[in-house]
């Protein structure tokens, strides 16, 4: 993510009428709005697996996925970001251009986004009471963390490799780790 040096700071409400004027993706953050990286193809593939997985679960189910194009409305006025892959099962969640109440949120990770994704974004997506499970992707070599929310309100982490099976409880739903990897190929 990348500030823009040329673009003045900006409203929460100029932000949300500009940026879906633009070609690139943009979040937003206290006034400041930040260019999104571009993925690479691993990156992609593992976002799209995700993708197509849920959205194929969710045929008969009230849940909603989206992918890298719809924004999370993370503080109202204050923070827009764009996870990889969001989920929500909230009939409330009803605004055209963000999701407000999302139940689980993946963040393929890259170099230049990982720090991010596992530090402010995570701390922000926390605040989030309908938030029940948070999933990081590694594109480098198969891996994912799961932060999964407790009946005591705190965040458990466990992690899976290439041979294991993923169990998001947040929409009832196991999925193989190899699955999630599909075609993507590791240097």
């Amino acid at each position: 993510m990348v500030a823009l040096p040329d673009r003045p700071s900006m409203s929460a409400e100029e932000y949300l009428a500009w940026e879906p004027t633009q070609e690139e993706r943009y979040e937003y953050w206290d006034g400041e709005v930040v260019a999104m990286s571009g993925g690479t193809r691993n990156h992609n593939r593992i976002s799209g697996n995700f993708f197509r997985i849920l959205d194929d679960a969710f045929v008969d189910r009230p849940c909603e996925v989206y992918i890298a194009d719809v924004k999370v409305q993370v503080e109202p006025g204050q923070k827009y970001f764009y996870p990889d892959v969001v989920v929500t099962c909230d009939e409330h969640d009803d605004d055209p251009q963000v999701v407000q109440f999302p139940s689980l949120i993946i963040e393929v990770l890259s170099p230049s986004t990982e720090a991010a994704d596992r530090g402010i974004k995570f701390a922000k997506y926390r605040q989030f009471s309908t938030l029940q499970e948070y999933v990081l992707v590694q594109v480098e070599q198969p891996g994912l963390e799961i932060f999964r929310r407790n009946q005591q309100g705190q965040w458990v982490l466990s992690e899976y490799g290439l041979g294991d099976s993923l169990q998001l409880e947040s929409v009832n739903l196991e999925i193989a780790i190899s699955d999630l990897y599909r075609q993507v190929q590791f240097s």
